[in-house]
């Protein structure tokens, strides 16, 4: 099963206050803005997922994929790099310069090799292959009796 984690905690109700409205984000809250990014679409077949992940603006060198423990982490940063904003008087600066990331749960049987993934057009497509969990098998584990 594929699950969205879209770290919902105590404090997304807190943040949501008026008093946190950033005039970077057009005068939306932060957290508002935070959830526009990396909107992602997923759908199911018999074979698998495929996950279709908007990251305009972003360049393939940054976004990184990892997986572990059966999660996998999907991560764009963009940094700000250049040195000739320094002595510039910006009225209003909207272009996006931090990290995001987002974690899907896609199961300890799926493996880094199994997954497929393309960018394009600033869409992060990823195919994931549905698995089935291996079966355990219980081993009799026999004890030494000495004497």
């Amino acid at each position: 099963m594929l699950l969205a984690n879209r770290n919902n905690n105590l404090f997304d109700t807190f943040f949501n206050d008026d008093w946190f409205t950033n005039p970077w984000f057009d005068g939306r809250k932060a957290s508002e803005a935070y959830h526009q990014m990396m909107r992602t679409d997923v759908q199911e077949d018999e074979k698998g997922y495929q996950l279709e992940m908007e990251l305009p603006g972003y360049t393939k060198d940054e976004i990184s994929a990892t997986l572990e423990d059966g999660y996998m982490t999907i991560t764009a940063e963009k940094k700000d790099e250049s040195e000739d904003h320094k002595d510039k008087n910006y009225i209003r600066k909207e272009r996006y310069y931090g990290k995001c990331q987002r974690t899907f749960y896609v199961g300890t049987e799926v493996e880094e090799n199994d997954i497929h993934a393309g960018f394009q057009h600033g869409i992060l497509t990823i195919q994931i292959p549905k698995k089935e969990p291996k079966p355990q098998v219980e081993q009799q584990r026999y004890i030494q009796i000495e004497g």
